[in-house]
């Protein structure tokens, strides 16, 4: 049957992966909270059938600024591989605190925990990614479960989680380093930084992946993504992943050579592109181990 479908749609003019995309859905602008916000609303990309692996993806722009919308590749991507690709919005810096977008992200896995299986999503495989500010919150949630517990999601049902090319899994050790080069090059400091955007002393330790990183608390495997030679986000994929792998947690570390911070969110998804290759890769070793 699958054969003779294929065969009238390229009669039609059509290829097979036109027609997987005709059996795809996608929805828009789903909210997760109340009232209806546009900051706080989530696009679907599911492909036909049900009981797929679902991946959350949380945008970067240094909480300040981004969108659902830019995913380039990476939804079609993933439906190809057989996942429901959920894409969030949050709200930013400064109309709210930091700890308001993390509980905003939290709130959109729950929604998604709650109702993705009426996309066709399996709510008890579900995996964390999310590009440099977004690399920071999947972390997080991740590692400190008060945040998606308290939205009704056990730890359990995240199966894997995917930072890249973040700069604040460790947030008072890369304020620090920022605040060291500013004087070496006797530059002034900036209106907008990372001190300011994460609060005092104890709220950056609060808000760090790796301070809440301990043996035996269902913190999933990782897989770290980074740019090979930006030296910012190589140091702290290399912090979390060594407090990750003390408390013998699955980790792996892969630094993108010949990319830049942008590129490596933009190319993620590319056939060609080394770090999908280290992503699926990831994907498919942690969904062969639970079946």
């Amino acid at each position: 049957m699958r054969i003779l479908q294929c065969l009238l749609f390229v009669l039609a003019g059509l290829s097979p992966l036109s027609m997987a995309q005709t059996t795809s859905r996608v929805t828009r602008d789903i909210p997760y909270a109340e009232p209806k916000n546009e900051r706080q609303s989530l696009d679907i990309y599911a492909p036909a059938g049900g009981n797929h692996p679902v991946v959350v993806w949380v945008h970067g722009g240094g909480w300040m600024r981004g969108g659902k919308h830019e995913v380039d590749s990476k939804p079609s991507a993933f439906m190809e591989k057989g996942f429901v690709f959920v894409s969030v919005n949050y709200r930013f810096i400064p109309n709210v605190t930091m700890d308001a977008i993390v509980r905003d992200v939290a709130k959109s896995v729950g929604w998604v925990h709650a109702n993705i299986g009426r996309h066709g999503g399996d709510p008890k495989r579900i995996f964390l990614m999310g590009h440099s500010a977004g690399a920071q919150l999947v972390a997080l949630l991740s590692t400190d479960s008060r945040y998606i517990e308290a939205e009704g999601v056990p730890r359990s049902s995240i199966i894997g989680c995917v930072p890249v090319d973040g700069d604040t899994y460790d947030v008072p050790l890369e304020i620090a380093t920022a605040t060291a080069r500013r004087k070496s090059l006797q530059q002034p400091p900036p209106k907008m930084g990372h001190a300011e955007k994460f609060g005092n002393p104890r709220q950056q330790r609060e808000l760090s992946a790796v301070n809440h990183v301990a043996p035996n608390r269902g913190i999933p495997p990782f897989l770290l993504l980074h740019v090979a030679d930006h030296t910012d986000t190589s140091a702290q994929a290399h912090r979390l992943w060594a407090a990750l792998d003390q408390a013998g947690i699955p980790a792996q570390i892969v630094g993108a050579d010949d990319s830049e911070h942008m590129k490596l969110d933009r190319e993620l998804g590319l056939s060609t592109d080394p770090a999908t290759k280290a992503l699926f890769a990831f994907t498919n070793r942690i969904l062969s181990e639970i079946r």
